[in-house]
């Protein structure tokens, strides 16, 4: 079984109307109806504010939804298809199949009937730094810094997808897509976030301890973006 993963990315701007719907009612049952075994839909969502308070730059590029498949073969597939029209300007939908790895799978918060997983859904798209070899970076993010992340955090659920190659021309260089599942209240409260409640050194420490991590195997800033989550199918 292969996974591919599509992200529309784009310039940060007003909502793209009834994205979700779309992706979660149209998109979701045609992939389905085409092949996939299981979808994943994530769509960016304004009232989880900005990730960590911080206004993106006017014209850079966002990750404004993404959909995941799981598909018995990559080769030849047509699930482009089924993706709905951008809907913003500048946005474009690129896929890549990924090599899966959950080092943390989420069994505290199951898809509900809907689909829907509780709390926001991080994700990121990582660009391998030129001064790192794949091996060296790789070993870095995954053999070191998983852990970090884990023990930092209050994530529920930890998805790396190394990318293999690009589905998609023009499709940008990353590396890597990150998925993490955090608790509702992590998009307001940087102590929920960073797992450290009513502890303010815990806190500090925390943060430095991710900062510095990441800092080893990220080229500057990454895409990041925060976003509902929802499930359809189990892979």
């Amino acid at each position: 079984m292969e996974k591919i993963v599509y992200l529309l990315v784009g310039p940060a701007g007003p909502p793209v109307p009834d994205l979700s719907d779309r992706l979660r009612h149209d998109t979701a049952p045609e992939l389905t109806r085409l092949g996939a075994r299981a979808v994943q839909v994530n769509v960016a969502d304004e009232s989880l504010g900005h990730p960590f308070g911080v206004v993106p730059e006017a014209g850079t590029d966002q990750i404004l939804a993404a959909v995941s498949a799981w598909v018995d073969s990559a080769e030849g597939n047509r699930l482009t298809a089924a993706l709905p029209e951008p809907g913003s300007d500048g946005a474009s939908w690129h896929g890549w199949l990924v090599c899966e790895s959950e080092p943390m799978p989420n069994r505290a918060h199951p898809p509900g009937p809907d689909g829907a997983v509780a709390g926001f859904a991080q994700l990121v798209a990582l660009a391998r730094p030129p001064h790192l070899s794949w091996g060296e970076w790789r070993n870095i993010w995954q053999g070191s810094h998983t852990s970090v992340a884990i023990n930092t955090q209050s994530s529920f659920r930890y998805v790396q997808n190394v990318v293999f190659r690009a589905l998609t021309p023009g499709a940008p260089p990353y590396a890597a897509i990150v998925e993490e599942c955090f608790p509702s209240e992590a998009s307001g409260d940087l102590h929920v976030f960073f797992d450290a409640v009513g502890d303010d050194e815990r806190l500090s420490r925390h943060m430095a301890a991710m900062s510095e991590s990441c800092d080893r195997f990220m080229d500057g800033v990454a895409p990041v973006s925060w976003t509902r989550e929802w499930v359809f199918g189990q892979p």
